[in-house]
């Protein structure tokens, strides 16, 4: 109970509260410092994904799960557009005349993105140096020249000729092979020479099949690239017997060696992938 002799107390005066100050227009400040980490950290993960290692194998595996999820087709691997010339006879691409396959996942990280430019870079720099050199050295009308997936071939309409059942020439164009041999010599080329035989040929005493002599007709003629100056290095020799004829033309003209031109021979080493 109240004493009544205690003096009463003063009620405190009602004090509005203080009104904050007015914001600026626009989003707070503190979202551009958390926009510039965020942005940071995206760019610290993209640099490590660039400096990783892809394994085709395992790309591959999780394209196959990614197609059986989604299904559908975008864009096929490999020689998947048919190359054709526009009005202004520039290279231009067609569309893909198959069934095709999903885009592949590496090729969207960055170290695939740059593995498949490279590539292109070095195939396009490859056939205009080959375009340079036919014409330096007065080949570019005695050539077909085909561009592979794996490069540039270049193969000599010209062949060597040879008699039946034998190892000796019975035909051959001085001419080219002269040029062949200069440009071989003093350009970084690798020459493929390829031997082949008639349908069923042997040597007159039965001692040599087709195969054989295919075989002794391109090694000749290398020894005799190698004898005129062209480094044992820079050829390829291959021979096929008779299991390869020739389409058309006349029958003595499967008796031959040919020669064809790329950028690297078969023992170069290629890009390792895992089998498993």
């Amino acid at each position: 109970m109240a004493d009544d002799n205690e003096p009463a107390k003063e009620i405190p005066a009602f004090e509005p509260p203080c009104k904050c100050p007015e914001c600026a227009p626009g989003l707070p400040g503190w979202m551009a410092t958390f926009a510039d980490m965020v942005t940071l950290l995206l760019t610290f993960f993209v640099l490590l994904l660039s400096f990783a290692k892809t394994e085709t194998a395992k790309y591959e595996a999780a394209l196959g799960s990614i197609r059986n999820a989604f299904g559908g087709n975008v864009l096929e691997r490999g020689e998947v557009l048919t190359p054709g010339k526009s009005p202004d006879d520039k290279p231009t691409m067609m569309d893909a005349p198959v069934t095709i396959k999903p885009f592949p996942i590496e090729f969207l990280t960055s170290e695939g993105l740059l593995e498949k430019l490279e590539i292109n870079r070095e195939s396009t720099e490859d056939l205009d140096q080959m375009k340079e050199d036919l014409k330096k050295y007065g080949l570019t009308d005695n050539v077909s020249v085909d561009e592979m997936p794996e490069g540039i071939k270049v193969r000599i309409k010209d062949a060597l000729y040879f008699e039946y059942g034998s190892t000796k020439v019975k035909k051959v164009s001085k001419e080219i092979l002269d040029k062949l041999l200069n440009m071989v010599k003093k350009e970084n080329w690798t020459l493929f020479v390829e031997g082949y035989a008639q349908k069923g040929e042997q040597s007159p005493n039965g001692s040599k099949d087709a195969y054989a002599l295919s075989s002794l007709r391109a090694t000749g003629v290398t020894k005799f690239l190698i004898k005129q100056g062209i480094r044992p290095e820079k050829i390829t020799t291959l021979f096929y017997g008779d299991s390869r004829p020739a389409t058309g033309g006349k029958i003595e003209e499967q008796r031959k060696v040919t020669f064809l031109l790329r950028k690297i021979d078969l023992r170069t080493p290629g890009h390792k992938v895992d089998v498993r």
